[in-house]
């Protein structure tokens, strides 16, 4: 299944690019056979039964596909919302939507309601109501993005105080990340005692890497990282059961990708104490941390089976992370709207 939906990307970026080599030469073309001229005179020059105009105009005006939509959403969320690329690597078209919304209704309502007062501005006799309104807009809009700056930073600071800010040097587990990062391919367990083994994973550079549990790779890895582990393990498993440390692998993997509400994990939330809630913004996953040492691992974007006593409790607990940024506070707001329902 995984292979499939990699060669139907891989051929839609393919497809894209093929698209995007062929508007290039038909505008080499058009460019050769029209003159540098003023505006009206070219768009009268244009010969709309020249094939080559038709197939340029028609591959412009083609239906964009969800790739590139989806591609357009990053590129937007990265130079308006101050995301970092790695954020949305391995993410789907579906994940990636509702935060392009949210971000889009911020940036458009700070714009100008009437864009039609410029139009107005034109008409002899109305240029000076013309100018009085475009400043009375100006004003307004100067006055809605005050105010909405204001609920930005009142807000910002409700949600500080569920942010408990600890170095990363003080946290339990210390891993040094990869100077270089290049895609896992394998992985493998090794069990040296009964109380003592770990995960081995592999890289596509031959370099490979030593972790107890799965939270410690986190701190390595981006979110492409955990979807290629989730694969790999899923795929040996295909047609036989993991056991041993095996098994604790895969149900952390199983519980962060596939939560099931039936599972014991969800269900037997009114008996774990939580001692910890951590963000890891390198992949986008928040752990919650029980006394009994079970961890439950989640997608910031992704909705859980969590109870509102847990909900209450993770507020409560706080969430833990090195330094404010803007994951943390998308992740509170989330969590404290269910508290909220």
């Amino acid at each position: 299944m995984f292979e499939k939906e990699q060669a139907k990307a891989m051929a839609e970026q393919e497809q894209e690019r093929i698209n995007f080599e062929a508007a290039l030469e038909l505008q080499k073309q058009l460019d050769k056979r029209e003159k540098v001229v003023a505006e009206p005179a070219q768009a009268q020059k244009i010969d709309w039964s020249d094939p080559t105009v038709l197939r340029y105009h028609a591959l412009l005006n083609r239906p964009y596909s969800v790739a590139e939509v989806r591609k357009n959403m990053v590129m937007y969320l990265k130079n308006q919302g101050g995301y970092k690329m790695n954020y949305f690597k391995g993410m789907k078209y579906e994940d990636i939507r509702p935060i392009f919304e949210k971000v889009w209704d911020q940036i458009q309502s700070f714009a100008p309601m009437d864009s039609e007062k410029e139009k107005d501005s034109e008409k002899k006799g109305s240029r000076k109501k013309s100018l009085a309104r475009k400043r009375a807009g100006e004003k307004q809009s100067e006055e809605s993005t005050k105010r909405q700056k204001i609920e930005d930073d009142v807000e910002k600071e409700e949600l500080k105080a569920y942010l408990d800010l600890v170095p990363r040097e003080e946290f339990a587990m210390e891993i040094e990340s990869l100077a270089t990062k290049y895609p896992i391919v394998d992985w493998k367990t090794h069990v040296l005692t009964e109380n003592f083994m770990y995960y081995q994973i592999f890289r596509a550079d031959g370099s490979s890497k030593n972790y107890k549990i799965f939270s410690e790779m986190l701190d390595d890895f981006d979110r492409q990282d955990v979807l290629d582990l989730h694969r790999l393990v899923k795929a040996r498993y295909m047609t036989s059961s993991p056991e041993g440390y095996d098994l604790m692998l895969w149900g952390d993997l199983k519980i962060l990708f596939e939560p099931d509400e039936e599972d014991e994990v969800w269900r037997n939330q009114h008996e774990y104490n939580l001692i910890s809630w951590r963000l890891f913004d390198s992949c986008g996953i928040h752990i919650l941390l029980m006394d009994n040492g079970i961890a439950i691992h989640m997608m910031i974007e992704k909705k859980y089976p969590l109870t509102q006593e847990m909900l209450s409790k993770m507020l409560s607990r706080k969430l833990e992370v090195d330094h404010e940024n803007e994951m943390a506070f998308e992740l509170l707001r989330f969590i404290r709207s269910q508290v909220q329902k």
